[in-house]
């Protein structure tokens, strides 16, 4: 059952985070694609220019890492829950997703520095906007996971 939550939870969080990182993007007007940004790096299709890569290729498999790590960390979640880390509520799950975030932006900045050819984006503005991103994600999971396992206590808690 735990299997389950996590696949659903992580899709649905990550979903969030996704479309968060895409609306930042269209109102921003920056590179924050992280779709676009994982597949070209995963791929190593950075354009001449230092671009991402528009293949649809590109964008499958930035898809399917993406959403991959989400049930991944999902799994984590739900992991420390079951071991008494926390509750399922919406304070939890804003800690939960700050921790990945700060996580995550390093994890990213560690990829971009060694990989050979990084695309040019913002990266000091893409790895706080990460942060933020992380915290939608773990609000949404926990949020998902409380409506899944029906806990007797509130969310907003």
């Amino acid at each position: 059952m735990k299997l389950l939550y996590a696949v659903i939870g992580g899709v649905a969080a990550t979903a969030a985070m996704t479309a968060f990182l895409y609306l930042l993007s269209f109102v921003t007007h920056r590179v924050m694609k992280v779709i676009r940004i994982l597949g070209t790096m995963l791929t190593n299709r950075t354009q001449p220019d230092g671009s991402l890569s528009m293949a649809t290729s590109t964008k499958v498999y930035g898809t399917v890492a993406h959403y991959l790590v989400g049930i991944i960390f999902a799994l984590f979640y739900i992991a420390l829950w079951h071991s008494e880390v926390g509750l399922i509520n919406a304070s939890w799950g804003f800690l939960f997703g700050l921790a990945h975030g700060l996580m995550a932006m390093f994890i990213w900045y560690l990829f971009f520095l060694v990989h050979p050819r990084p695309p040019l984006i913002s990266l000091r503005t893409y790895l706080i906007t990460l942060i933020f991103a992380h915290i939608v994600y773990g609000v949404v999971l926990t949020y998902t996971v409380y409506l899944l396992a029906t806990p007797d206590y509130p969310f907003w808690s």
